[in-house]
């Protein structure tokens, strides 16, 4: 049996990294990056792209993957470029694409959680270019893409961790939103959740976060527990004074059992390290 050739669009990244770990082992997996660590340069399964400079299609005409999963950042124009290169390739090839969106495609939704098949709308401009993307997609046979929406991601080498450590370090407020509930997710779990939608070879829409709810400032004031003994500075930051919601749940997309966990899993994750 062929082992599957998987391209991931950001691979250097927190996101991308912790994708290439999970499933590198399982398939013929590589990334690009467009740093100048210089580990990546010597990596054979690494390539150069800069997004603003070199047109993707060149790469996937030379690689030819079955699979493409996007989890890139950076400019947002370059983005909508190379997204709209990647679908032409995608109508004419055999292959298929997992684009890695957010929960902020609802943020103009304040009342209630969010899910797969709501209509999306956003106030954000982070949150309209992602839409833009999705719509892209949206065109396209189901079978040839996955909308993997997801909540704020967590985990011990994460950005929004290494925030945290560093403002309490430097005894500097740590912000926490009261009024904002949502759900979260973490890199371990995410990877668990998009390697089994590769090897099931599901396609559609997912939203990919905890199966609860909780409040922005008990899940921050609980990891921040688990990270070790500090008394940090909190900055309480009221946008609105109702219950904000920023949650995506899964209604009709359900992952196995196994692969489904609560916030309460994310914040036992947190350990000092």
């Amino acid at each position: 049996m062929e082992i599957k050739k998987i391209l991931i669009l950001g691979g250097s990244g927190f996101l991308g990294n912790a994708i290439y770990k999970e499933l590198y082992p399982y398939f013929n997996t590589f990334g690009t990056y467009n740093s100048a660590r210089r580990s990546f340069d010597k990596n054979q399964q690494f390539l150069k792209y800069d997004m603003e400079e070199d047109d993707i299609y060149s790469i996937l005409e030379n690689l030819k993957p079955q699979i493409i999963i996007s989890a890139v950042r950076g400019n947002f124009a370059a983005q909508i470029t190379a997204h709209q290169h990647i679908v032409e390739y995608l109508k004419a090839n055999d292959c298929r694409l997992y684009f890695i969106s957010s929960a902020n495609v609802f943020d103009a939704y304040r009342k209630y959680p969010s899910y797969e098949h709501d209509k999306t709308l956003s106030e954000s401009v982070y949150g309209r270019f992602k839409i833009k993307i999705e719509n892209m997609l949206l065109r396209l046979p189901q079978k040839k893409m996955g909308i993997l929406r997801v909540p704020m991601v967590f985990g011990n080498s994460s950005p929004r961790i290494k925030d945290i450590k560093k403002y309490i370090w430097d005894n500097e407020p740590v912000e926490v939103f009261p009024n904002l509930v949502l759900n979260v997710t973490n890199d371990d779990k995410l990877t668990q959740q998009i390697h089994y939608l590769i090897n099931r070879n599901k396609t559609g829409i997912f939203h990919l976060g905890s199966k609860d709810l909780v409040h922005h400032e008990d899940f921050i004031k609980e990891v921040v527990d688990r990270i070790g003994e500090f008394t940090p500075i909190y900055k309480r930051v009221f946008t609105t004074n109702e219950e904000r919601y920023l949650a995506v749940l899964p209604k009709d997309n359900k992952l196995p059992k196994n692969l489904q966990y609560g916030y309460q899993d994310i914040i036992d994750h947190h350990v000092m390290r």
